[in-house]
């Protein structure tokens, strides 16, 4: 799956539109454009609504490639089990990747059918 960043890079070249052009018509500098489309940073709500006008794209559908976990549910979830706390620790401690992750779960769930 693509994330936010990869599908606004797509339909700015979609567009012809370059990186500095988008991001003088959303009042953004190029350089924080360039980090949200390399997935090193995350746009406001505003700007992400300005980005969804400009391409001509649902902000709804924009929102379906933010690959973020919701952080949170992951805090409330954490300080009211410990072993959720341990568990999130573990996972990134030993640098288990999402699709290690995602195979364990499907293993899982296939186990108990």
């Amino acid at each position: 799956m693509k994330t936010l960043g990869q599908k606004i890079r797509e339909l700015r070249e979609a567009k012809d539109l370059s990186l500095r052009e988008l991001a003088r018509k959303i009042e953004v500098s190029a350089a924080f454009l360039s980090d949200i489309e390399l997935g090193r940073r995350y746009p406001s709500d505003k700007i992400l609504d300005s980005i969804s006008h400009i391409l001509g794209i649902a902000i709804e559908e924009l929102r379906t490639y933010d690959t973020r976990p919701p952080i949170e549910d992951i805090k409330r979830i954490s300080q009211s089990d410990p072993g959720f706390a341990l568990a999130f620790r573990t996972v990134i401690d030993k640098k288990i990747t999402s699709e290690e992750l995602m195979a364990f779960l499907d293993s899982k769930r296939k186990k108990k059918s």
